[in-house]
């Protein structure tokens, strides 16, 4: 799905943007996912290959315990929102479409998939992937130690230090499905 994004191509000389097609639809949604995908398709391939791979990294890290709950796939599409990025209707088209390749493509295509978005990203976008990461493994309540390994899988993948990558976590340190446990045990200290 996310291929044509990730596959080089030569540059063809821009053609001139294509009116969405008029659909009688009774509900609206196939109109809505054609001006969508028309939106994805007109943007520049860079900004389209970095939202499909950032898109990708976030379901991996909500697929970490092979579900991805409503709540984190919400924190997935407000993670693909911030900072005025894409609207609404782009959000939850991308996230469905990278929660299903995470579903059913995962493990070879984590690595490759991620070392896309490190080669496309800024600095500061990769901290906000892997700070979304962990908001998407909180986003039930508890962060489980399969989610925080794959958090931490992502950040190594990503070249991010431990201090940096600790001090990221350190803002989810009660969202740890072990320090919970730890205070469960010891009555709650």
């Amino acid at each position: 799905m996310f291929d044509r994004f990730f596959r080089s191509k030569p540059t063809p000389a821009p053609a001139a943007p294509r009116p969405a097609p008029t659909v009688v639809d009774p509900a609206g949604d196939t109109a809505t996912v054609r001006r969508i995908v028309a939106k994805l398709e007109a943007m520049p391939p860079e900004q389209a290959r970095l939202l499909a791979s950032a898109a990708y990294t976030l379901a991996r890290a909500a697929n970490a315990d092979l579900d991805i709950s409503d709540a984190e796939t919400a924190a997935i599409e407000r993670a693909l929102q911030a900072r005025g990025a894409i609207d609404e209707a782009t959000a939850v088209l991308v996230t469905e479409m990278a929660k299903l390749q995470a579903r059913t493509v995962g493990g070879p295509e984590d690595f490759s998939v991620t070392r896309e978005f490190k080669a496309l990203a800024s600095e500061a976008q990769k901290l906000d992937v892997i700070r979304a990461c962990f908001a998407i493994g909180a986003a039930s309540g508890s962060i489980s130690a399969e989610e925080t390994a794959i958090v931490n899988q992502i950040a190594e993948e990503l070249d991010i230090d431990d201090a940096t990558l600790n001090s990221i976590r350190a803002d989810f340190h009660d969202q740890l499905s072990a320090v919970q446990n730890i205070r469960r045990i010891s009555g709650g200290a």
